[in-house]
């Protein structure tokens, strides 16, 4: 892909089609029905259905690393809150519920594809670095006691992550704030600062727009998709690479 635009183009209609339908019912026409571009033209630019979605996981690495530095000049304790919230955001934010139930649907299909493996395991990699950087910064500006980064960073996203997959598979929204208000009291009142603190009422879907970092719709849902282009026609090679 090297028109950035093109790209950016067919990537937000791969999020929206993604939040629509999720990853199971997910066809290359869904995300081309998004876009000016046929199917057949889609797949100008892609192998396959699979290749578009390895191509979307990069791109959201992309733009969480921009994320990431757009708050580096923060101080720590507002950069870990920021991280909690992409993570333990409100049950009523429907449009990242759905991205994120699409983006469970996407790690299921890990086991038994090497290529999705491969780019899951890069975002973990992606989101242990970030956190680790807050918390050695945190170390170096006294907001944070002694501790080891990588093992705490490695706890946080355990518990973070588990909390965000028990509310979307059993739905209990509950968790999330109980797992945010218990992190408050049992782990970062040991890891911060006698003089710091960690805003544990703090509430994602009200803040303004400048510490809504983790938003994705913001970025991709955002601004249309331009009108459709009306060939659809579907032969028998581009429905096999569905």
């Amino acid at each position: 892909m090297t028109d950035p635009d093109v790209r950016a183009s067919i990537m937000r209609a791969v999020y929206e089609a993604l939040c629509e339908s999720g990853y199971t019912e997910l066809t290359a026409q869904d995300i081309a029905d998004r876009t000016d571009k046929s199917k057949s033209l889609l797949f100008y630019h892609y192998d396959s259905k699979e290749d578009i979605l390895g191509d979307f996981l990069e791109f959201l690495f992309e733009r969480f690393d921009e994320r990431v530095a757009e708050t580096r000049d923060r101080p720590p304790v507002e950069r870990l809150a920021v991280f909690v919230d992409w993570f333990l955001y409100g049950p009523e934010e429907n449009d990242r519920q759905s991205f994120h139930v699409a983006m469970l649907e996407l790690r299921t299909q890990a086991p038994y594809n090497e290529a999705f493996r491969e780019k899951l395991r890069k975002s973990d990699d992606q989101l242990r670095a970030v956190l680790e950087e807050i918390l050695r910064d945190g170390l170096e500006a006294g907001e944070f006691n002694e501790h080891d980064p990588e093992e705490t960073a490695a706890l946080l996203i355990a518990a973070f992550d588990g909390a965000r997959i028990r509310q979307l598979t059993i739905g209990r929204d509950e968790y999330l704030e109980e797992v945010r208000r218990g992190t408050a009291t049992w782990v970062f009142d040991d890891l911060l600062a006698e003089d710091a603190s960690f805003p544990a009422d703090r509430d994602p879907s009200t803040l303004p727009e400048p510490d809504q970092q983790h938003r994705l719709a913001a970025d991709l849902g955002d601004g249309g998709n331009g009108d459709a282009d009306e060939s659809t026609d579907d032969d028998p090679a581009e429905r096999d690479r569905e």
